[in-house]
């Protein structure tokens, strides 16, 4: 039989992810889709906000002013990293992006573990949004994450209307779908691309800070969430914001479930050891399955941009 109040948790669970995951993976989205700039260090900003978001709240004593700080502290932060090790990849293939990427993220994780020391770091979770709140009869879920999703929600509003409804946000939407044009009518890509990199890296510095409590700060944390933000760009559409984040949404719920209900499954017909072993595992599979799938029936994605090739 099926547990109601166990399914509605998990979803949850998957709707804080995916949430979270959008964060991530809007910036990254956006410097490949219009920089066409392969950014694997994008995950470094998430480390990086992270550490701000600690070192801010141990300074200031609370969390909201510490989080408030990082977001200047990491736009900074990266227009500082673009104009020295990103801007010159701009010409280069992406071959050369990549690797020169990649050393990125080692000399980061390396300066990381010199500033603030190798050990893991916490933030605790304010007292006033501590405990759990019941949602329904029955249903009891912690006020953090639901604060969480719930400023995921307001960034996620903010964006939508910084891209549909601002000239920068037409700009942003021309570029990705056709650079040379941008260029030719005499706008400062060199600076659309700045600006475009330092909010990409704030929305992920901002996912790092929000994840401090939950998770350990430590460094190459951001490691693995860039492979599920790259996951979630190419099911969603390079380019597409809408996209990044209703394949973010469906990736989080699919992870979710997939590893709250498939040990039970899979119980029914293997020995329980086995069963709890396996069901994380392949309920994390699954998400590349997904991504399989998508790409066989639509390469571009589900919501490619306008004028973006398959």
């Amino acid at each position: 039989m099926l547990n109601v109040t166990l399914i509605i948790v998990q979803s949850l669970n998957g709707l804080q992810l995916g949430i979270t995951l959008f964060l991530f993976a809007a910036g990254l989205t956006l410097v490949l889709g219009i920089m066409n700039v392969i950014n694997l260090a994008h995950g470094s900003f998430y480390m990086i906000g992270a550490y701000y978001a600690t070192t801010f709240t141990g300074w200031t004593g609370s969390f909201l002013l510490g989080l408030g700080l990082t977001v200047p502290a990491v736009f900074v932060t990266s227009l500082l990293i673009e104009r020295v090790a990103i801007s010159p990849l701009y010409s280069k293939d992406h071959l050369e992006q990549v690797l020169a990427t990649f050393g990125l993220i080692l000399f980061l994780n390396e300066l990381v573990r010199i500033v603030w020391g190798p050990d893991g770091l916490n933030i605790n979770v304010p007292d006033y949004l501590a405990g759990s709140v019941q949602i329904i009869p029955g249903v009891i879920y912690p006020v953090y994450r639901l604060t969480m999703m719930a400023v995921g929600l307001l960034v996620a509003l903010l964006l939508y209307v910084l891209i549909a409804r601002t000239r920068l946000g037409m700009v942003i939407r021309a570029g990705a779908s056709n650079r040379e044009m941008v260029e030719a009518v005499g706008i400062d890509i060199r600076l659309v691309f700045s600006l475009i990199f330092a909010l990409g890296a704030v929305l992920a510095g901002l996912a790092g800070g929000l994840a401090g409590p939950i998770f350990t700060v430590e460094p190459g944390m951001g490691d693995n969430v860039l492979i599920l933000a790259l996951v979630t760009i190419v099911v969603g559409g390079i380019g597409s914001i809408r996209g990044s984040f209703f394949a973010a949404i469906l990736l989080g719920l699919l992870d979710a479930l997939g590893r709250g209900f498939l040990p039970a499954l899979l119980a029914t017909q293997l020995p329980r050891a086995i069963a709890d072993a396996a069901g994380p595992a392949i309920g994390s599979i699954l998400i590349y399955v997904l991504m399989a799938t998508v790409l066989f029936f639509r390469p571009q994605g589900l919501f490619p941009v306008q004028g973006r090739s398959a």
